[in-house]
């Protein structure tokens, strides 16, 4: 590849590729933010995990050979 070649693709990719913001820093600080949610109380537990715990629980009671198999994708 020649010169010409070579500054003709240097000039396309750069024109496909726009120049990152020059300032790739948050614009606050975002550690209060994180203990404030790191504080915050766990959040209840929704409706649907426990219909899957009682689905799952209903399972083994119905199916007890199946209970190897779920040990064995844990």
């Amino acid at each position: 590849m020649n010169e010409n070649q070579h500054d003709r693709i240097k000039k396309l990719l750069q024109q496909a590729m726009p120049p990152t913001a020059t300032d790739p820093e948050p614009g606050r600080d975002l550690w209060p933010e994180m203990l404030r949610k790191l504080d915050a109380e766990p959040a209840a537990v929704p409706w649907f995990d426990w219909a899957l715990v009682g689905g799952l629980l209903g399972m083994v009671a119905l199916f007890p050979a199946s209970i190897p198999v779920l040990l064995y994708y844990l």
